[in-house]
Parts: structure tokens; C-alpha cells; sequence
């Protein structure tokens, strides 16, 4: 796979993306800004990550695995990942058990991801929505056009050594949806993101031509998770399908730490797994739209009691 095009000019503080940013977006459906976080901020991030993994507690721990797979018997639909919205919870990597159930890794190298209310329970996670000088995700957003963008999740990935799972293509919006779709990812690296230990691989235009066909809700009683069709929008206000389907080459995101990667809700993206011995840690935050876009009840996630966090 080929290399993604990066963006070489730092986002206005308050103005967020410049034109030439936008139009790369627009074009695209992501944006590469290297740069984005200090080396301190990233080391600071970094050693919150390592201390959360290292003091959580597998006593009373159901130890809930979180799987990409679109297989209803592997379904992330029990009560600790359902309540999880406003939390930090651990969820383990399907590879790091043995078939008969037992945990075969140290739990530090068994967790697949932290969720998924970081933004608001960590400090130093909390903080990062603030954002660093020329890079704030409010001004971000608003130049990409929300009116009240609004963080509703976020979670360490730690795509660990030998056992991070695949994550096959899919468009963010299926699993956080709103009529219309309007979610936005921002994501982090902490580490290096190379070929070898899974970085993102994106699909360039598809947002113009992949419409969110499905989204992923609870079930009815909260007693699961599944797929079901959109009855809703399946493009963002304003945009028109492109005519044709999603076609050609996924490029590869190698990225730095420190690197931010935005990603439209509709866009195709995956990873592969990582088979390498070295991890691949990012951080990332969705924002979605609180004006004009409707978010319900039947969405997996559901919003904590004073609302999704405003940015």
C-alpha cells in the first residue's frame, strides 16, 4: 500500500484547519497533522496509559473482551461494556486467553482498549480537549463546520505485541450515529504507528461514496449489542453521494508520535493486526454534532446525565 499524504502547515489556534487543510480533508475524508502534541504531552500521556493499566484490578473484573468482528456470537453487549459511557473500563484482546479461558498474557499486555470516558475522569486525557497551542479540537471542529461539537467517547487502543486484533475496514459513523451522520475522529498517536504494528490504513474519497448503511445498536431489554440497517441519513447535512462505489487503494497512515489523524465518520479506514513485539498505544476521541443532529436511545453508547461534553 502506498503512503498517506501528510499536512505540512500547523492548524490556526483560532481559526482550526487552514484552507488548504480543509480542502485535503474535504477531498480525502482524513487529515495527517504531525506535530500535534509536544514530546512532553505525548510522555505525559504515555505514563497515565502505563499507570492505568498497570492499577487496575482484575478482582471482580469480567473480564470482557472487545472484538471488531461483525459475528453476532462475538457481540460486545454485556452490562460492563453498555454502562461504560461514563467510566474508564478495560477491555481485553479475544488473543489474550487460552481456549480454555485462562488469561496466557500479563494483563498490561492484555488489554485491547481503555474506555471510554477518559476525556472527562483523567486529567492529563481531559486536558488534551483543551488542546495544545495551534491544535484545539473546538477550533478544529467549528472550522469543519460543527455548530456544537460535542465528545462523547474516548479510549486508549493499545494494539498490543503479537495478540492486537485486526480491525477490518468500517466507517466510524456505524458505530456512533446520528441523524445525520456527523461524527469526526481524532486520534492520537503515542507511539509510532508503522506497517509492522498495525497503523490505520484509510480508503481516500470513500466518504463521498460509502453511505452508512448499518449501525450498531442495543438490543432491545440492553441485553446485547447488533448490527441493524439506517433508516435514517446515510451521508452528513449538505453532502451528496459521489456516484459509483468505494474503489481504489488504501493507503497506508504511518505516522510519528504525536501526530493527530482526523477521520470522517463515513470514511473507510482498518488496521491489520500486529504481529510485531512492539506495541502501537493512541489515544482517540469522537466528536459529534448537538445542534441539528439527532442522537438516540437505540445507540449502544448512551450519554451520561449531564450530556455529552461540550468542546
Amino acid at each position: 500500500m502506498a503512503p498517506s499524504r501528510t499536512s505540512p502547515d500547523p492548524p490556526s489556534p483560532s481559526t482550526g484547519l487552514t484552507s488548504s487543510q480543509l480542502e485535503s480533508f474535504d477531498r480525502d475524508g482524513y487529515l495527517l497533522i504531525p506535530n500535534a502534541l509536544s514530546p512532553s504531552t505525548v510522555a505525559s500521556l504515555l505514563s497515565e496509559t502505563h499507570s492505568l493499566l498497570t492499577n487496575f484490578s482484575l478482582k471482580d473484573h469480567p473480564m470482557t473482551k472487545f472484538s471488531t468482528s461483525q459475528d453476532p456470537s462475538e457481540s460486545n453487549g454485556d452490562d460492563y461494556f453498555l454502562t461504560s459511557g461514563d467510566k474508564i473500563r478495560f477491555f481485553f484482546e479475544t488473543e489474550a486467553f487460552s481456549p480454555t479461558g485462562e488469561l496466557i498474557k500479563p494483563k498490561e499486555k492484555a488489554i485491547n482498549k481503555i474506555g471510554h470516558y477518559l476525556h472527562k475522569l483523567s486529567p492529563p486525557f481531559a486536558k488534551l480537549l483543551e488542546g495544545e497551542e495551534g491544535v484545539k479540537p473546538g477550533s478544529i471542529a467549528r472550522s469543519l463546520g460543527f455548530k456544537d461539537p460535542r465528545c462523547l467517547q474516548s479510549m486508549v487502543i493499545c494494539k498490543q505485541p503479537e495478540i492486537g486484533g485486526e480491525v477490518p475496514p468500517h466507517q466510524d459513523s456505524t458505530f456512533l450515529y446520528t441523524d445525520p451522520p456527523s461524527a469526526v475522529g481524532f486520534w492520537y498517536a503515542l507511539e509510532d504507528a508503522t506497517q509492522e504494528n498495525g497503523c490505520l490504513s484509510f480508503l481516500p474519497g470513500s466518504h463521498k461514496t460509502a453511505p452508512i448503511e448499518q449501525r450498531f445498536v442495543r438490543q432491545k431489554g440492553n441485553k446485547g449489542t447488533e448490527f441493524v440497517d439506517t433508516d435514517g441519513a446515510s451521508f452528513p447535512r449538505g453532502a451528496e453521494k459521489v456516484e459509483g462505489g468505494p474503489e481504489g487503494e488504501y493507503l497506508l497512515g504511518e505516522v510519528k508520535a504525536g501526530t493527530l489523524v482526523l477521520i470522517h465518520g463515513n470514511l473507510l479506514h482498518k488496521s491489520e493486526r500486529n504481529t510485531s513485539q512492539k506495541g502501537r498505544i493512541i489515544y482517540t476521541f469522537h466528536v459529534i454534532e448537538g445542534e441539528d443532529a439527532i442522537y438516540d436511545a437505540r445507540n449502544w453508547l448512551q450519554p451520561p446525565e449531564e450530556g455529552f461534553t461540550k468542546i
